[in-house]
């Protein structure tokens, strides 16, 4: 059976993260997606750390994509993408906005000549409006957006030397929305034979992701429960075993509290003064936590314990660092990750696909990391180009040509 995308051709002019991150659904999916770098190359190709010839966070966004590396400054360049868009289902851009209206690859001037075509620009904050021209990453976007100052306030973090969230949730969660609205436009176009051009702010991704939204703006009056969105809301036990774990149950919350009780069996202690109200149980919050772990460990292991709590609704995940998931059966069966090439003999580890289709078994084959202009040739010569015009386009400097050494 052929995935859902298969027969979906996208050109992918985007670079880093949000982007190619689209690029890599769609591709996981069953499109195919060649990728347009620019002479300097995608920044990402530099990132540490590298194996072999590949960075590892190239890899991890890119691998599977035909790459073509063109100068667009050169006019033969523009010719060559322009071809190339021809025969286009999607476009991916995540450049400031219009910066390709000047080498005519925007909606517009490629919606005239293929009228269905799907067309989505991911950016900061959108295409219009006072915002629309600023500079853009993951973490001034989340600034910007209140994620930031939540996660400090989940912290108690303050002073100069505080840190910012590692991983960069605008950027993922941008393509990951884009993604989905391609998938819409496709359809879309389906049933009217319209293309669609969809505009991606990252800003209003990380907004949208944030289930709380209603918490930090509307007026509500929160009352005894502030306090359970505190430093606290997420406790963290020690397992029998003497592993780390969490609960997304708060201690301190009047929904969650009485779980606890039930599954150590313990009704009293919504009775006890010092646990009476949400207020009181975050002042004793100490001597709480202390009651809940002296009960774990009167437990013989932690599947025992997981056993009662989950009779008591209350789930719990240890606390693992990424190479100790990659060896659980879970992480192994499913599928969760997979290597590619590093180019010399090596292999790189990256996410396999968050979804299984029924009928296939390992329908993504091998996927390689491809380097800067490796498919140049190949990609021209399908589009019907002779040797002459391939050679012109060399002689131009239109074509970026791929380092094998």
């Amino acid at each position: 059976m052929p995935l859902p995308l298969q027969g979906v051709r996208v050109v992918d002019f985007s670079r880093v993260l949000a982007g190619p991150h689209c690029g890599k659904h769609l591709l996981d999916l069953g499109a195919e997606v060649i990728k347009i770098e620019p002479p300097r190359g995608d920044l990402s190709r530099l990132a540490f750390p590298r194996q072999g010839a590949v960075s590892g966070y190239y890899a991890q966004q890119n691998a599977g994509k035909r790459n073509v590396s063109l100068d667009l400054n050169v006019a033969e360049a523009r010719d060559a993408a322009l071809a190339l868009c021809d025969t286009a289902d999607v476009v991916i851009e995540n450049f400031r906005p219009g910066a390709l209206r000047s080498f005519g690859l925007d909606y517009e001037s490629l919606s005239a000549r293929r009228s269905d075509i799907v067309y989505v620009s991911v950016s900061g904050y959108g295409q219009h409006g006072s915002w629309s021209g600023r500079m853009a990453y993951a973490p001034t976007v989340q600034a910007e957006v209140g994620f930031t100052h939540n996660t400090l306030r989940q912290f108690g973090a303050e002073g100069p030397d505080r840190e910012t969230d590692a991983l960069s949730h605008a950027d993922v969660y941008a393509g990951l929305h884009a993604t989905i609205a391609v998938l819409a436009a496709l359809r879309h176009r389906a049933v009217t034979g319209e293309g669609q051009y969809v505009d991606v702010a990252m800003a209003a991704v990380v907004t949208s992701i944030n289930e709380r939204v209603h918490y930090d703006v509307s007026d509500i009056d929160l009352g005894a429960e502030r306090p359970v969105l505190g430093a606290t809301d997420t406790p963290f036990f020690t397992s029998p075993e003497g592993h780390e774990f969490i609960s997304p149950m708060s201690l301190v919350g009047s929904l969650s509290f009485p779980f606890y009780c039930h599954a150590m069996r313990r009704p009293d202690l919504k009775d006890d003064p010092r646990f009476t109200t949400p207020e009181l149980r975050q002042e004793n919050y100490a001597a709480l936590h202390d009651i809940v772990q002296t009960w774990i460990h009167t437990f013989g292991d932690m599947a025992s314990l997981d056993a009662q709590f989950d009779e008591a609704k209350i789930a719990t995940g240890r606390l693992r660092s990424m190479d100790e998931f990659a060896e659980t059966e879970w992480a192994q069966r499913w599928g969760a990750f997979r290597t590619v090439p590093d180019r010399r003999g090596g292999e790189i580890t990256i996410p396999g696909p968050p979804w299984h289709f029924s009928g296939h078994t390992d329908p993504l084959g091998e996927q390689v990391p491809a380097l800067q202009g490796e498919h140049n040739t190949e990609v021209f010569t399908e589009l019907g180009f002779d040797a002459e015009r391939l050679d012109t386009l060399r002689a131009s400097g239109a074509f970026i040509e791929p380092d094998r050494g």
